[in-house]
């Protein structure tokens, strides 16, 4: 039995709106899912696991046609739904009452269900969220039925607010595979459980490869089930935090090519956060907006130091605050990397201040 387990879809949501880019980001998130349909019909797989979190929000009407639209084009795979703390199934929900096509079945109750499919020997455990958090461990005591079949727990949790989940349990409890959602960072506890992460990446905090898990269980001649799962990536883009080094030598026009050579090399295509590190030249500030503007490039932050002659600067300030600043932090801290820091920055500011 062959299944593809993906999570926090969040269809509807716009990640970085306020950007040039926000709304082709909204519309990736949509095609990232339809190619997921796609590879659901080249690998035939037979089950769609979706673990929580299929919508931003409360899903609008059309939002849950659109989807049903392009889960009618599976052609081997049925597809199975939880509702998370995202897009929970409250009294006024659209879920409620909203028919989906036959290739797609949905937990509706915030108790444990089985869902059957006997002709690939599996069953599907889960529940859907009713209300926004969670805060009992609904997961722990979780155990699958005494049959031949292939079990699966779909689960979506992981934190204090959304059902803790205790993972030497999960280990223990017996299922052939758990496909989780609610953490969006992809993550293969073991052959038997993982986190798809977020299909696309949301936000900055997002860094790294988003994608789904394929898996696939075979039973043995001895009746035992194996499980063998991989993380794939997929994603349009993703969340790349780049350091750009300084050093005395180094212009604006110098910072600006070592970006734009950082995103030839790693996929023009991708987010870009970048830290500029390193010591510059004294009085030189970087042009950060410059290197904002060169693409995708959502965040700019200057950790560089100036390549300040602390000796020279003591010698002429002896007689006021910054000498006794550089003073105190010298006998206070002696010359680790965080006194060099709270010198650097420190003086910058009093200088600063000063020449004001």
């Amino acid at each position: 039995m062959k299944f593809i387990h993906i999570a926090d879809v969040h269809l509807g949501a716009v990640p970085d709106s306020a950007m040039p880019w926000g709304e082709q980001r909204a519309r990736e998130i949509w095609s990232s899912l339809e190619h997921i349909i796609s590879v659901c019909n080249e690998e035939e797989v037979d089950l769609l696991l979706i673990a929580g979190d299929l919508f931003h929000r409360q899903p609008l009407v059309r939002e849950l046609k659109e989807a049903d639209y392009l889960f009618q084009k599976l052609t081997t795979a049925r597809a199975v739904i939880m509702a998370g703390n995202h897009d929970y199934i409250s009294a006024r929900s659209n879920y409620q009452g909203f028919s989906w096509n036959g290739r797609v079945s949905m937990y509706y109750k915030n108790t444990m269900e089985v869902i059957d499919f006997p002709e690939i020997n599996t069953q599907v455990y889960g529940f859907s969220y009713l209300q926004r958090d969670i805060l009992e461990p609904l997961y722990d005591e979780v155990r699958p039925q005494q049959n031949e079949e292939i079990h699966i727990l779909l689960a979506h949790g992981g934190d204090e607010k959304d059902i803790p989940i205790n993972r030497k349990k999960l280990q223990e409890s017996g299922f052939d595979y758990i496909a989780l959602g609610h953490i969006h960072k992809p993550e293969i506890i073991s052959n038997r459980i993982a986190y798809a992460g977020s299909l696309e990446p949301l936000d900055k905090n997002e860094v790294g490869e988003r994608g789904y898990i394929f898996g696939e269980i075979v039973t043995t001649k001895e009746g035992l089930k194996k499980t063998d799962i991989r993380f794939v990536p997929s994603s349009f883009r993703e969340y790349k935090k780049i350091t750009l080094m300084a050093d005395p030598s180094t212009t604006n026009g110098a910072l600006r090519d070592q970006a734009q050579e950082a995103m030839k090399d790693h996929g023009e295509q991708n987010i870009y956060l970048f830290e500029i590190q390193g010591v510059r030249e004294e009085g030189i500030h970087f042009n950060k907006e410059a290197v904002k503007a060169m693409g995708n490039v959502l965040e700019v932050v200057d950790k560089s130091v100036p390549d300040y002659d602390f000796d020279a600067i003591y010698r002429e300030n002896t007689d006021n605050m910054i000498g006794l600043f550089i003073q105190k932090i010298r006998e206070n801290a002696g010359q680790d990397e965080v006194a060099k820091k709270a010198l650097y920055y420190g003086l910058e500011a009093l200088l600063g201040a000063r020449d004001q």
